[in-house]
């Protein structure tokens, strides 16, 4: 199937394939003409790929780990895979500790937008 045909049975965009394939997560054939040629596995791994962005991995831990998941509709992780647990959680720990970075910036944000609303109280002359 074309980049078309793989773009419409995902949902994702022609671009964000071909960042894809920038990115080593998918690797089209590439026919004589420089087409792009995509297997019906790659329906799977593009849904793969959805996921753990969602999840909040990297394009770079995704490369490292994608050859980890298989099945068309869940995330599956065969047991030869000892690094995708390990870079899951290194992970989850990077997203623990973002969380903790923006929650404190939005309560320093909260205090400042508090004393700007605060009615003040002028000198008198």
């Amino acid at each position: 199937m074309r980049i078309g045909d793989l773009a419409h049975e995902t949902g994702v965009n022609r671009r964000l394939l071909r960042y894809y394939e920038e990115q080593g997560l998918l690797r089209p054939v590439r026919l004589v003409n420089g087409y792009r040629e995509y297997t019906e596995a790659d329906i799977a791994t593009v849904r793969h790929i959805r996921a753990m962005l969602a999840a909040g991995l990297p394009t770079a831990v995704i490369a490292r780990v994608l050859h980890c998941v298989h099945g068309d509709d869940e995330l599956l992780v065969p047991s030869g895979c000892p690094t995708f647990i390990e870079d899951l959680r290194r992970e989850r720990v990077r997203i623990t500790e973002t969380i903790a970075q923006l929650q404190s910036s939005q309560g320093m944000l909260d205090a400042i937008l508090d004393a700007a609303l605060r009615p003040r109280a002028f000198p008198r002359s």
